[in-house]
């Protein structure tokens, strides 16, 4: 009779299942890859690969690409003190713990267990008259063991592991991420040096020119209002000279914080930004999606949630535990451990869920449902990193020829102002010109300075977009 229970049983759960298949196998969803970028088609660039997203690519280090060793001194720093960092790696640690508990499965759980129980049991007690005090010694080891058969743990593991990939991708994401927000936090704050020296600069020559304009007012030349925009003049520039101590002390205050320490225990001594950026080679780009983390850790979320649909299928399926106990029981201490009180006992479970309204195929159907989420975020990702490499190869393109254009500006902008110098000394024009002169100087200056900190943040950005440098492509 208990043969035949246990072949219905079998029988009704192989029925159940019939539809259920475990976790489909994991293909890495297709996404439309162009045959080139763009903006690196006019430059003979390769044809783009598939995303392979490379999970262990090193990206340390891609700072090394500017020469400047005051930045690799902070960016070392801040691999070792930065917060975040230490949180996303306490997430890693997490996640491979999570993987390790649930391989645990695989192997058997066994316990064991030592009472000793004094009762004492009333006149009106079921099963016998007894009614003195009992003691009742124990001493057992049980062993209980879930063989497989569905996949369910296979399942859970292969989720856990590309869950704990995904952290590990999420971990060298926010490195790549807080590590090129200091570069370019650094390079803006080295703009801002450069522009204050400009201003020293300029400061200087409208302080001598107020001190001309004030001789020649004396003099009886000039009226008082070229004195007062020349005054003018000197004053607006010492106040934009203050907004941008301002903006750089704001700057060097984020870099504190980036490297893991408060605000008044860092200062960087003035160092203008000049010079050029490095050049990203042509035939770079052809494989960006192989270094990038963001992708990569998109990529391990669709492989956990393709394994969470053989988790939620395994329900479906009978469960069967192999268990088995072996100790001693005795009423006396001195027969607790002699072998006529050894007791055992051994055999097979079979559990199974006939009816639950739908539970389970709710489970899987959100487990589906997960899958195809995760689908669509791979996709937007990969998208977006593409977007990103564009974007910023344009703009490192389109920045050096506006930079070039700028040049031109600034040049004929000084020869400018010396015209109207030599005519207001000549006493042929009103100071008014020589303002406006002077006024055009400045902000052609600042722009092509703002320039140069604009291009050394795109190739910051676009070492980024690239997945962190181009070595090893």
């Amino acid at each position: 009779m208990a043969l035949r229970i246990t072949r219905a049983i079998a029988t009704v759960a192989a029925f159940l299942a019939a539809g259920c298949a475990i976790a489909p196998p994991y293909v890495r969803p297709q996404v439309p890859v162009p045959p080139a970028y763009k903006e690196n088609q006019a430059a003979g660039g390769d044809q783009l690969q598939p995303a392979r997203p490379s999970d262990r690519v090193s990206r340390q280090g891609w700072w090394d690409v500017f020469g400047d060793a005051r930045l690799n001194r902070l960016e070392g720093r801040l691999s070792a003190g930065n917060p975040t960092l230490a949180e996303a790696e306490a997430r890693v640690r997490e996640a491979r713990a999570v993987v390790q508990r649930d391989r645990a499965e695989y192997f058997p759980l066994v316990t064991a267990n030592a009472s000793a129980t004094r009762s004492r049991a009333g006149a009106n007690s079921r099963g016998g008259a007894t009614t003195g005090t009992l003691t009742d010694y124990a001493l057992g080891v049980g062993a209980s063991w879930e063989p497989d058969l569905w996949g369910r743990i296979r399942a859970s593991v292969a989720a856990g592991g590309a869950s704990a990939q995904a952290s590990a991708g999420d971990l060298e994401n926010a490195r790549l991420s807080l590590s090129s927000e200091l570069a370019v936090d650094y390079f803006q704050s080295r703009s801002l040096d450069a522009e204050l020296d400009l201003f020293d600069q300029t400061i200087e020559a409208y302080q001598r020119a107020a001190t001309l304009t004030r001789n020649q007012y004396d003099a009886g030349i000039v009226s008082r209002a070229d004195v007062e925009q020349a005054d003018t003049q000197l004053a607006s520039a010492q106040a934009q000279a203050i907004d941008v101590r301002l903006q750089r002390a704001q700057l060097e205050h984020a870099i504190a914080v980036l490297i893991g320490e408060p605000p008044a225990a860092l200062s960087l001594a003035s160092l203008p930004l000049e010079g050029e950026p490095p050049v990203v080679p042509a035939e770079v780009p052809s494989r960006t999606l192989e270094r990038r983390p963001d992708v990569a850790a998109a990529e391990r979320r669709v492989a956990a949630a393709n394994a969470q649909i053989g988790v939620a299928s395994s329900a479906f399926f009978p469960s069967v535990t192999l268990g088995g106990e072996v100790g001693f029981q005795a009423t006396r201490l001195q027969q607790w451990l002699s072998w006529p009180t050894a007791v055992w006992s051994v055999g097979p479970a079979l559990a199974m869920t006939l009816f639950d309204g739908g539970a389970r195929r709710a489970a899987k159907t959100q487990a589906v449902a997960g899958y195809d989420e995760m689908v669509g975020a791979y996709r937007q990702t990969v998208l977006s990193a593409f977007q990103d490499v564009e974007d910023n190869l344009v703009a490192e393109r389109l920045l050096a020829e506006e930079a070039g254009r700028q040049a031109a500006a600034v040049a004929a902008a000084h020869r400018s102002l010396e015209i109207s110098l030599n005519q207001y000394r000549a006493g042929l024009v009103s100071y008014l010109q020589v303002a406006t002169q002077q006024t055009a100087l400045l902000t052609n200056q600042r722009a092509a300075v703002s320039l140069t900190g604009r291009r050394f943040i795109a190739a910051v950005q676009l070492v980024r977009a690239l997945g962190g440098g181009w070595e090893g492509n």
